[in-house]
Parts: structure tokens; sequence; C-alpha cells
């Protein structure tokens, strides 16, 4: 069978090219891990229905992110904006804290890098995307109306053309300029201060050694090595729980009360949200060794923590990071149990 000149499997190698961007381009329209991979797999699925029909005037590409974007705007008619628990309610002492969860389609979701930034050549690219992608900049993105995104992801991230998106949309270039404009405005007037927190595209000396205290402090469950690495207006979030702490004591102070079964915990790296973090597994007192329990995002600002974002829903996290869902106990940690 064909599909215009190329055949069905050479079609099909093609539009997986761009299934990395793809995904990066519909995850930050819908903040949502797997509604990208959805409106993705929907795209993939549009075009090799509608190749014979593909006249070749605009780019392959350009296609491509054209239905991509009819998708994701379809996706967005509910208007239903995903956010953090910071962008929905006020911080909550430690004394009043409670662990009130919402449904699933409230949260920004956390995306594992290699799902949704291609590898640039350009450093200067790499840091781009990587930026992004973090979890300030696509809660602010989701302030923005629909249009108004695809626009400011399509000439602010990807470097379009102003004529190029006007093409893509269907509108004139002093429609896309306009919405450029609003946007801006838009990030600018609700821009938080955590969205100043930033990490080197590639981790710097500093920042690797930060990261190395964090998990001896973490692992030992060791408070005051923690408050050491941690800024004085340092953030803790648990979707889908909206509580969300600020500053060290009430951090450490959780960690130490309603978060104390953490205790003994173990960290395996990860790459997340042009971030680095950590899949945590907690110890599992039943069937020994360790269990999922949460995938981590940390934000770094001017060596100290000034983000720690984990994100509890393990059931979705760890098979869409690749995780293992038990870790055995080490061998010197069964002897000591013994």
């Amino acid at each position: 069978m064909t599909n215009g000149t190329a055949t069905t499997t050479d079609l099909d190698a093609t539009l997986e090219k761009y299934r990395v961007e793809l995904t990066g381009y519909c995850y930050r329209m819908l903040g949502s891990s797997f509604e990208a991979e959805d409106a993705v797999q929907d795209t993939m699925i549009r075009a090799w229905r509608s190749y014979d029909k593909f006249e070749g005037r605009s780019s392959l590409r350009s296609w491509l992110y054209r239905i991509a974007t009819n998708v994701c705007l379809d996706m967005l008619t509910a208007g239903n904006k995903r956010a953090r628990p910071m962008d929905l309610t006020e911080s909550t002492p430690l004394a009043r804290a409670a662990l009130v969860p919402r449904p699933d389609s409230t949260w920004l979701e956390p995306m594992p890098d290699s799902r949704v930034l291609p590898t640039p050549a350009d450093p200067a690219e790499a840091a781009v995307a990587k930026e992004s992608v973090r979890l300030a900049f696509m809660a602010a993105l989701q302030q923005l109306p629909a249009r108004q995104r695809a626009v400011l992801i399509l000439r602010e991230v990807l470097a379009w053309k102003a004529s190029e998106v006007a093409e893509l949309l269907g509108t004139s270039v002093a429609s896309v300029n306009s919405a450029l404009q609003r946007a801006r405005a838009t990030l600018a007037e609700r821009r938080r201060p955590d969205a100043e927190a930033s990490v080197s595209d590639r981790l710097d000396e500093e920042q690797r050694k930060l990261l190395e205290r964090y998990v001896t402090a973490f692992e030992g469950y060791d408070m005051s090595a923690l408050t050491a690495l941690l800024h004085e207006d340092a953030v803790m979030t648990m979707p889908p729980f909206d509580l969300w702490l600020t500053g060290a004591d009430d951090i450490t102070g959780f960690m130490t009360t309603l978060g104390a079964p953490c205790a003994g915990s173990r960290l395996v790296p990860v790459e997340v949200n042009g971030l680095p973090g950590f899949a945590q597994y907690k110890p599992d007192p039943e069937g020994g060794g360790f269990t999922p329990w949460a995938v981590q995002v940390l934000e770094i600002s001017d060596g100290r923590i000034t983000g720690f974002h984990c994100f509890l829903d393990t059931a979705r996290w760890f098979p869409l990071f690749g995780l293992p869902l038990h870790l055995e106990a080490e061998a010197d940690e069964v002897q000591q149990g013994a």
C-alpha cells in the first residue's frame, strides 16, 4: 500500500521524527503529560489519513503543527486551566496543614525531558527549550487564552515568523502580533517570584554539589542539613493535594510529622521539566525494599533550593518515567535489619 509517493513504512518513519517536538508543543499547550501524548497520537493519525491531500504548499513540519494546534484547541474548548497549588490557594501554616486532594484534571503535570525536548546542536536553543517546560513558565502559560498560548509558544519558544504563525492559525500578521503583545503583558503581570528560579542547561559544579548534599540530607532525613540547603522562602507542593508550604521551618516540620514515613527513602535521579529531579522510593515495611512515593522536581536559585515539588500519583508517573515500581534493599541494609 502507498500513501502518495511514500510507502506506509516510510510515512510512519517520517512522521515519527516529529513526535518529540510535537509532544513538547502539545504539552506546553495543554499542561498535561498524558493529554499531550494523546494529542500527538491524534495528530499522527489525522496526518496519516489525510496525507494524500497534503499538497506540499507548506513544509510537512508546518502542516503537522497546524494539525496539532487544531487538536489542542479542540481539547481546550472546555476552558480548563491546569495549575500548581500556589496558583489556587494561599500558603498554609504547618499548624493548619491538611491533605485535601483535588481531581487530576486540576494539576499541571510533570514530564520527562526525553519526551518533550529534542536535542538541538545549539546550546542556546537547548536552554530556551528547557526554560519553556519549567513548572513556573508552564503555569504562566496556563493563564493565557488558548490562541494566545499558541502564538506565544510558536513565536517565543519555537521562533516561528509572525507570517508563519498567521498562516497556521488562518489569521493576519497584525492579529498575531497583537496576540503576542497581550500574552507577554499577561505573563509579566502574573509573574511570580519563583519564576526567577534558574538552573543551567548543563548543571554546573556548584549545582551538582548542592544536589549531592540534598540527596545525602534527604536520604539521611537530616533536617538540619536540609534546612541549610533551602531558601528562606522555599516552597513545597504535593499534588494531588492543594496544600503548599513556605519556608524551611514548615517544610521540615511537615517532613518530621505527616511526612515521617518518608524517613529512610532512596532517591533516583530523573530529568523532568528542564530541571533536576528525583524519583523517591520510601521504605516498604510489608514487602521489604522500597516502594514508589513521589517524583520530586527541584527549583534552584543562587545556590539554594527554592522549589520542592512532589508529584505523588506514582501509579501514573513512575511508568511515564520508565521507573521500576519496586527497589530492592541493598545487601548492607538487609544485614542491618536482620
